[in-house]
């Protein structure tokens, strides 16, 4: 099983977390969806895309961007 490369938010832009935060809620609503009508491959995915999003959020909070 191939890792998951490190994601460095700290670096990225205002619009990329944005951006990032976006798609990542949006996967995870998508996943909530699959894994109510039939169980998903990877379970733990939901959790790991909840961590990214408390992650991202963290990281605005800390530039002094509203959310």
């Amino acid at each position: 099983m191939a890792k998951k490369e490190k994601i460095n938010f700290q670096e990225l832009s205002e619009n990329e977390l944005r951006e990032r935060l976006f798609s990542t809620r949006d996967k995870l609503f998508h996943m909530r969806l699959q894994n109510n009508t039939a169980p998903l491959k990877n379970p733990h995915a939901i959790q790991y895309a909840r961590r990214d999003i408390a992650r991202i959020m963290t990281v605005l909070k800390q530039k002094g961007i509203k959310v």
